[in-house]
């Protein structure tokens, strides 16, 4: 016998009108039609299988929810191949229920079917599944019924004569998206131990369907992994899906420039962080150039750029214009930091025209100390009207340099927060700070080192009396300025841990205090 809708609804009726007999004589409150009529499909998994062609859309999502979690394989399968809406998100839902290998792999299985298919089912309207776990959050809850709202994004199948009217109408339509590929949206880590069970599984579905299912990631993270293993996945990856590249690898420069290539093809890239790159000692000459150029040469795809971070690259001192020059699009953050660079890296910066729209600029841990503060000051000034961010912490910048640097700061009439910890300054350039900024109505957070004057010895231990003292002078001075609102922290690392003692208006001991 197969199982058809109105038979469902007639034992969904009896089984609530005796839940509800329950719900009178106070046994506890009848469970909603939704769960019983997944639960009765549930029951026998063949015959909800058959009756998916005539099933509610709006009964997928709470009958895939339920059966996924409870590891109902062939269901899962069966649904994956009948799934009425554009998409399916079923990562949000790997994120609630920590699926069983098995369960996954029905799920793919099904797609796999589905795409080996001629003529694909009447209903299917899948063109996405999406494996990102913090997409779609709203979509199973609100399907479920435990939330209201539309999901606009994910509209099911119209029901009735206008979806007979669509069907004619669109028969030529309907031809053209039987053979239209299918996506599948996922964040990638590459790291040692990937690709696991599941991606391995997935990526060998990929592999077969090569064309007709499409493997996209917005975010991708290269951390420790071969790159012969890196390579051989990044094949299967529609790579100019990549919006957001961090490769956080201790690499040497040789490996990055065998990366290279994957890099150019991510045309739509957005944000690229490049961490720990370093050159190998007693490379043959020119072998350096050439890999820098193998990377910079990939730049000028990347039309689309609007973040790059810059953190521990070993080769960038004297290279940073052979970077920059090949930026086409303007920046919007910019941080390169722990760094070298030489006075000419950073003239080279600050004439970039990438620059000129920067909101976020961190140069933290770049020793700017035998550096002219020109460089710096066009930098700041060039990019004054839009900057939102800027640190400067542990670059050993002196007082005579910061004041240099004073009348381009009162001109980023943007600033939002400011933190140039580590930097021996004096209470007199500290107050001149404040004063510099005081026509800054966006400035709300100031993270400040600790005046010379507040430490006690050379070695560089702060006397946290004298810091009180000081700190209550600048509080003191905001006052008096009319901006009691703006907040400043102060902040210097403790030369046993490398902790921050912080002050504002108590200080936040560093553990060697605590311990003491």
């Amino acid at each position: 016998m197969v199982l058809t809708w109105p038979m469902l609804f007639e034992q969904i009726c009896l089984q609530y009108s005796l839940w509800s007999r329950f719900f009178r004589v106070g046994i506890r409150a009848p469970p909603k039609l939704l769960e019983l009529a997944v639960q009765s499909l549930l029951r026998d998994e063949a015959l909800a299988i058959a009756a998916l062609e005539e099933l509610p859309a709006e009964l997928f999502p709470p009958l895939f929810s339920t059966a996924f979690a409870g590891m109902r394989s062939q269901a899962v399968k069966a649904m994956v191949q009948a799934w009425p809406f554009p998409c399916l998100p079923l990562g949000a839902l790997m994120k609630e229920h920590k699926p069983h290998l098995e369960t996954f792999q029905a799920a793919v299985d099904g797609l796999d079917v589905l795409l080996a298919q001629e003529v694909r089912p009447r209903r299917w309207k899948l063109q996405v599944l999406d494996l990102r776990q913090n997409a779609h959050q709203d979509f199973w809850t609100v399907w479920s019924g435990t939330r209201a709202g539309v999901c606009s994004l994910l509209e099911p199948e119209v029901a009735g004569p206008v979806r007979k009217r669509r069907r004619v109408e669109g028969a030529r339509a309907w031809l053209k998206q039987t053979s239209a590929p299918v996506e599948v949206l996922m964040d990638l880590c590459l790291k040692e131990g990937t690709p696991d069970a599941s991606l391995s599984y997935l990526l060998k579905k990929v592999k077969r369907r090569r064309g007709a299912l499409r493997l996209c990631c917005q975010k991708l993270r290269v951390f420790s992994m071969p790159m012969h293993d890196v390579r051989r996945i990044l094949t299967l990856v529609q790579l100019d899906s990549v919006q957001d590249l961090e490769v956080n690898c201790t690499w040497k420069l040789a490996t990055l420039g065998r990366f290279a290539p994957h890099l150019g093809q991510m045309v739509n890239l957005r944000r690229l962080l490049l961490s720990h790159i370093h050159m190998t000692p007693h490379a043959v000459p020119g072998v350096e150039e050439c890999c820098v150029s193998q990377l910079t040469s990939q730049f000028p795809s990347l039309q689309h750029l609007q973040e790059l971070y810059l953190d521990s690259i070993s080769f960038l001192e004297g290279r940073l214009d052979q970077v920059l020059r090949c930026l086409k699009s303007p920046l919007e953050t910019l941080s390169i930091t722990n760094c070298l660079m030489s006075e000419a890296d950073l003239m080279h910066l600050s004439q970039c025209p990438s620059v000129s729209q920067l909101k976020d600029l961190s140069l933290s841990g770049v020793n700017l100390t035998s550096i002219s503060s020109k460089p710096l000051w066009v930098l700041i000034e060039k990019a004054s009207a839009t900057l939102q961010d800027l640190d400067l912490d542990e670059c050993g910048i002196m007082d005579s340099q910061f004041s240099a640097l004073l009348p381009a700061l009162s001109h980023c009439s943007q600033l939002t927060t400011f933190s140039f910890c580590g930097n021996p300054i004096s209470m007199a350039v500290l107050e001149s700070l404040l004063r510099h900024t005081v026509g800054l109505s966006k400035l709300s957070h100031v993270l400040y080192p600790a005046p010379l004057e507040s430490y006690e010895d050379v070695h560089g231990t702060v006397h946290l009396g004298r810091l009180a003292h000081l700190h209550a002078r600048l509080k003191q001075v905001l006052q008096e300025l009319g901006l009691p609102s703006m907040v400043w922290f102060s902040g210097d690392p403790c030369p046993h841990c490398g902790d921050r003692t912080f002050y504002n208006p108590e200080p936040i001991l560093c553990p060697c205090y605590m311990a003491a």
